[in-house]
């Protein structure tokens, strides 16, 4: 069973040694997502299947902009369907906020999640050059209109 929730402060190193794993040195750090979490204004989510932590979605809203900062599942559990999942969250919660669009960035190589964000109506806005460091790969910027659009239904979520 796939299930949402909001992630806690002790998930917090759970999700630095996924971010290790998977974004090597361009990874958020323990001490970045410890303080963002703490003092800043994202929202971090937790994709649960049967009752164990296997992905994460770290997303915000300023009042004027809806973006996606980060969406990671792990690798065993990948072609299930869980990042949609995570991305259909986020596209929820930025609609329940009445917001017009939704943006992200994305690296330019990681095909898998191009195809995901298109699959969802984002479209491509600009190339920021050289944006995840140390490594110099260039980011999409991406972006949806959220009008008609309608969240996946199976999953449970959890404020």
């Amino acid at each position: 069973m796939i299930a949402i929730r909001d992630l806690t402060e002790a998930d917090l190193p759970w999700m630095a040694d996924v971010e290790r794993e998977l974004f090597g040195a361009s990874a958020w750090s323990r001490e970045l997502i410890t303080h963002d979490y703490l003092y800043g204004f994202a929202r971090y989510r937790g994709l649960e299947l049967d009752g164990a932590l296997v992905g994460y979605a770290v997303y915000g809203y300023d009042g004027d902009a809806f973006h996606l900062m980060n969406l990671a599942v792990v690798p065993a559990v990948r072609g299930r369907g869980l990042g949609r999942a995570l991305l259909e969250d986020f596209l929820g919660e930025a609609r329940s906020e009445g917001v017009a669009d939704a943006w992200l960035e994305v690296a330019v190589d990681n095909e898998p999640a191009l195809g995901l964000y298109r699959a969802h109506g984002f479209e491509d806005v600009r190339v920021r050059r050289k944006y995840y460091q140390p490594e110099g790969v260039d980011a999409l910027v991406m972006r949806v209109q959220l009008r008609g659009y309608e969240p996946g239904a199976g999953v449970d979520s959890e404020s």
